[in-house]
């Protein structure tokens, strides 16, 4: 599988990486307990089980978008099968845009049964993790929020990437020249 993402400007990721490391410090599950060179705080767009060719030729026009700007508008809790604890951005025109227009790529391109339909848009909802376990509700007491910083008010999304899930590889994905 193949994910797309979007990584944060160098004020944003050390927030987030501030947050990590408080929840971690704290005996809480942590982004940061994610001892991997490639695990750095992004924003998932989708997954596929392949770039293609075409894929390719979409995203690259995507990444030719960036930077955008973006704003955090607090923390959320996710309840799926695992619990999630994330800051969520706000999804305004410019951000359900670009989205919509991975979506798009990725989906032209995909058999359906392989993408996840929390990425689809009007499903998609924009965070950055914080922390992820499989313990329901592992999040749910207030004090966790008392942990955490303020999120930055402004953020620039600067950079899109793949992650290959089977390889563990990372690559950058460019505009084309």
């Amino acid at each position: 599988m193949r994910t797309v993402e979007l990584l944060l400007d160098e004020a944003a990721d050390l927030a987030v990486r501030d947050a990590w490391r408080r929840l971690a410090d704290a005996g809480l599950p942590s982004q940061a307990r994610h001892r991997s060179p490639t695990n750095s705080p992004h924003l998932t767009l989708a997954a596929c089980a392949e770039l293609t060719a075409p894929i390719r030729w979409e995203l690259a026009e995507v990444a030719a978008a960036l930077p955008l700007p973006v704003r955090f508008t607090g923390v959320v809790r996710f309840e799926r099968p695992t619990s999630v604890l994330a800051w969520a951005l706000d999804l305004d025109s410019a951000l359900a845009d670009l989205h919509r227009r991975v979506w798009e790529a990725v989906a032209s391109d995909s058999p359906a049964a392989t993408l996840n339909p929390f990425h689809e848009p009007g499903r998609w909802s924009p965070h950055i993790t914080l922390g992820r376990t499989r313990r329901a509700g592992a999040f749910a007491d207030r004090r966790v929020l008392e942990l955490l910083p303020v999120p930055p008010l402004s953020v620039r999304l600067t950079a899109l990437r793949s992650y290959d899930t089977e390889t563990g590889t990372l690559e950058m994905l460019e505009p084309r020249r």
